[in-house]
């Protein structure tokens, strides 16, 4: 899952070596960390929050088959 949510990221956006994921285990779900470049950011979230929904139906199209639960969380540098 980590690999289809970085793949998906580098090819949207301008600085791919700066796109970087981080999964976490829980016990009832897996949440993913995703990091990008600071003028990347627009990019994975598009217009009202639409890339970042479509990669989450992705990611939890995928999930689905094998009865998992994942998170996708966009994290903004400060």
């Amino acid at each position: 899952m980590k690999e289809l949510v970085l793949y998906l990221a580098k090819a949207l956006v301008n600085h791919p070596e700066e796109v970087e994921v981080k999964e976490i285990q829980g016990e009832t779900a897996a949440i993913l960390e995703l990091r990008v470049a600071k003028e990347d950011l627009g990019r994975i979230i598009g217009k009202q929050g639409r890339t970042a929904k479509s990669i989450r139906t992705l990611i939890n199209a995928v999930a689905s088959r094998t009865n998992r639960k994942i998170v996708l969380e966009i994290v903004e540098e400060k």
